[in-house]
């Protein structure tokens, strides 16, 4: 007889995690299946280093195939799940389709950029979910660099060095603090013309950065931000972006070519298609991690409502550490279904919390301690070493080389601004030109843009 086939469907870190953890103890028990649109696991919390020239793109990238022993990958993105007939339907990466059967799926498709109704954003933003917007973005901000440092007027000069960043949560918070180290390194190299500095900006609804963390953290995030020269603006959102410029809520226009939208995330839509109920728009699960009425289906990551054990009504956050351990009982607990092991409920410990602010800077609460500092700043890149799931020594090479060589500012040209679209369903699929990303945009409502949404890089 044949063994029974489980297909994970997304490669995030809870995906990757339960991938890792049935290619360990499903041999001989079960074949495994990977659907996912690229080849690789990313490590996304040390993305905004890729996008700041410290880190080369393929250091935050594990490949899957390399990782994964026994398991199956098949590149493709989830186009629609047929619950009744136990099928995934595909696209893979050249426009051809396919289906997947299964006797047990895991649903772990993760979440996607959260596009507000916001004119101008969609056209005009810079999101920042994949390793192509970061590789976009860092060619965007020294091509803006270059152009300001080699314009006739101080008008345009200070216009192409002003960068908006919308969404103070982890992501954002990173990027505009590492984003400033790389334009400063960028103007003592190739100093602006008229005296002008650049100017970065971050915009957050919430009355403080890093909403949801403890505030002592937050207080160090933003006296590192002010002390470096990055503008905080609470209280504040965007309402209208432009070619040019970006309007506030409070009423000031900015003159900018950069918007980055890091205002949060929502469930990648396929768990749309599954017409399964839904909270926060995510999957309902049970403690178990399976979905009611459906016993041979699992969902984890940000593409489930996980019941927190320890906070009775709560849901776990949308988070990378989150994740990762749903990764785990996941796997379990198919195993246990497949009648090997003992079906487990989910229960999550807290590790605390690591923001990296780029030199020695960071903000971290290792098993509740707060630090700051240069000690926080190791603690921070120790973490981000034990978590990764491979390259950690070419990680550590080049993060010693940024310390003791200057950093290389040239563009690559890797990446067109069409494969990067912000409505995108897929960030990390680069489009085939000529094909169309789906638009995937949230109905009016009154959530505005710098709204402090669950980060999936934040709980580290």
């Amino acid at each position: 007889m044949s063994r029974p086939h489980v297909v994970i469907v997304g490669a995030g870190f809870a995906g990757f995690r339960a991938a890792r953890e049935l290619a360990r103890q499903a041999r001989g028990t079960a074949d495994v299946t990977l659907l996912n649109p690229t080849d690789y696991f990313l490590y996304l919390p040390l993305l905004p280093q890729v996008a700041a020239g410290i880190l080369e793109p393929r250091r935050v990238t594990v490949s899957l195939t390399g990782t994964l022993p026994g398991v199956r990958l098949v590149l493709g993105e989830a186009d629609r799940i047929d619950l009744d007939a136990r099928t995934v339907h595909y696209s893979d990466p050249e426009g051809g389709a396919g289906t997947l059967a299964y006797d047990r799926l895991v649903v772990a498709a993760g979440s996607v950029n959260k596009l507000l109704p916001v004119p101008g954003v969609a056209e005009h933003a810079h999101g920042f979910r994949g390793l192509p917007e970061a590789l976009y973005l860092r060619d965007h901000v020294t091509r803006q660099m270059e152009l300001a440092a080699a314009a006739d007027d101080r008008a345009t000069c200070a216009e192409r060095c002003t960068f908006v960043v919308a969404g103070a949560g982890y992501t954002g918070t990173e990027v505009a603090a590492q984003g400033r180290l790389f334009t400063d390194a960028q103007v003592r190299r190739n100093p602006l013309r008229h005296k002008v500095r650049p100017r970065w900006l971050l915009v957050d609804i919430a009355p403080r950065v890093l909403p949801g963390l403890d505030a002592r953290l937050a207080r160090t995030a933003t006296r590192v931000l002010r002390r470096r020269g990055v503008e905080v603006r609470t209280e504040t959102s965007v309402k209208e972006a432009t070619r040019e410029g970006v309007l506030l809520s409070d009423g000031e226009s900015v003159a900018t070519r950069t918007l980055v939208w890091c205002v949060g995330v929502r469930p990648d839509p396929l768990v749309d298609s599954t017409r399964l109920p839904l909270e926060q728009g995510r999957l309902v699960v049970d403690p178990y991690l399976q979905v009611p009425g459906r016993p041979e289906v699992f969902a984890c990551g940000d593409a489930a409502a996980v019941p927190d054990l320890d906070r009775p009504g709560e849901l776990a956050p949308m988070t990378a550490q989150h994740a990762w351990r749903q990764g785990r009982s996941a796997a379990r607990n198919v195993l246990a279904s497949l009648g090997r092991g003992e079906c487990r409920p989910h229960h999550h410990r807290d590790l605390g919390f690591v923001v990296d602010l780029g030199g020695v800077q960071a903000a971290a609460n290792p098993l509740g301690i707060p630090l700051s500092g240069p000690l926080a700043g190791a603690v921070t890149r120790g973490y981000h070493l034990a978590a990764m799931p491979g390259n950690r020594v070419r990680v550590g090479a080049d993060w010693l080389l940024d310390a003791v060589l200057p950093r290389q500012a040239v563009q690559l040209g890797l990446v067109r601004s069409w494969s990067v679209p912000l409505e995108s369903a897929s960030p990390e699929l680069a489009r085939v030109p000529g094909r169309p990303a789906p638009a995937h945009t949230e109905p009016p409502g009154p959530v505005r843009a710098g709204d402090p949404s669950e980060d999936p890089e934040g709980d580290r």
